[in-house]
């Protein structure tokens, strides 16, 4: 592995669109082989128990594992969630994944979109994956303080250019502070929320990017008008961390200190499900490892989950025959946790019953009891 870019060179200072490529680049890298997990915290999925049916009354045959999401049906509640984007190699990789998602019946997220804004760039065949991937459920990917800069025509044009079903604005303010040049302006994100999930042609996910949602951040984007959200949550990469073997100074100190800042992902998916008005749509993405842990993330509220790292470095240790046999390791452990409980399909799974652990069980009073806790700590203001 190269090592990562730990400031802009004097070439793409006077371009920009050098240093995006640069900073996907060293995201890939890190990604597939650094240590950029969190340190102190996890998921919390290891806090949900599946109760066991021994008697389940089922011919394993019998399950289906098939959700329809954004009007595609997927053969399993299973999203390649959003990697990389910008690079010839981030194309490889795009291309790899969306192929194997197409034809395995699985939904496909593009990395961020940035470097489409940059009408110099030329940059869309490396996000061009409709080629290959026809029918793949594809999920456009761009932040919300470029979504909020540009406005709803270039978002528009953005979904229209890669013929994405949704578009994810992702939310990563932790990731931008610690980043070398990143965007230190947030406000309006609420607005432009809204409004794009008002206006644009395709349903809009709310994401986060590895530092979860917790009960405030959610009742501001379903009261937005947001109706689906990919919670993205705490205890699997640490994009702060990312960012930090990429910084110096005061942005790697700062780095350092937030790495394990954020939301765990059972956590997210507890206060996402218990948030008013209703999410549609729940994906759980965010340190998820394998079907046992979708399983439990569908059990807790989502409708599906995300997987990213795992399926990179899979990719990167076995090729796309590597990838293929991870995902349907995956979809095979979904299939025997769904039989375990007795769950014929996904909706049942979703009302198995599970065993919450103590600190879950904290979040779940919390996202239960939300706004009698903001009302009281006002009045303590």
């Amino acid at each position: 592995m190269s090592p990562p870019m730990t400031a802009a060179s004097p070439e793409a200072a006077q371009d920009p669109s050098l240093d995006i490529q640069q900073r996907k680049q060293d995201h890939i890298d890190l990604c597939a082989k650094g240590d950029v997990g969190f340190h102190a915290k996890t998921t919390l999925l290891e806090e949900v128990d599946l109760v066991h049916d021994a008697v389940p009354e089922l011919h394993v045959d019998e399950i289906d594992t098939s959700v329809t999401l954004f009007g595609k049906r997927l053969s399993a509640p299973i999203v390649i969630a959003a990697m990389t984007g910008g690079t010839e190699r981030a194309r490889e990789i795009n291309l790899e994944l969306a192929k194997i998602a197409d034809e395995e019946g699985y939904g496909f997220g593009l990395g961020s979109q940035r470097a489409m804004l940059d009408a110099s760039a030329g940059r869309d065949p490396t996000y061009d994956v409709r080629k290959i991937a026809p029918n793949v459920l594809l999920l456009g990917n761009i932040g919300a303080v470029q979504a909020r800069q540009s406005g709803l025509a270039a978002l528009e044009d953005l979904v229209a250019r890669v013929r994405a079903d949704a578009l994810c604005v992702h939310l990563n303010p932790a990731m931008e502070i610690v980043q070398p040049g990143g965007d230190k302006d947030f406000g309006g994100i609420v607005d432009l929320l809204g409004e794009a999930a008002k206006s644009l042609s395709v349903p809009v996910i709310a994401k986060e990017t590895g530092c979860g949602i917790g009960p405030l951040a959610a009742k501001k984007i379903a009261a937005a008008g947001v109706r689906h959200i990919d919670v993205s949550g705490a205890g699997g990469t640490s994009w702060v961390a990312v960012e930090m073997m990429r910084a110096k100074g005061d942005e790697k100190h700062l780095g350092t200190v937030l790495r394990d800042w954020g939301v765990p992902t059972a956590a997210s998916v507890l206060v996402s499900a218990a948030t008013r008005p209703r999410f549609s749509t729940i994906i759980a993405t965010g340190g998820v490892t394998g079907g046992v842990d979708i399983a439990k993330a569908i059990a807790l509220g989502a409708d599906a989950g995300g997987i990213a790292r795992p399926v990179l470095q899979a990719l990167t240790d076995g090729g796309p025959a590597g990838a293929r046999a991870f995902l349907a390791r995956v979809h095979r452990e979904i299939r025997a946790c769904m039989l375990l409980v007795g769950a014929r399909n996904v909706s049942e799974l979703q009302r198995a019953p599970i065993l919450l652990g103590e600190r879950l069980e904290r979040w779940r009073r919390l996202a239960e009891d939300g706004a009698a806790w903001r009302k009281k700590r006002r009045k303590k203001g």
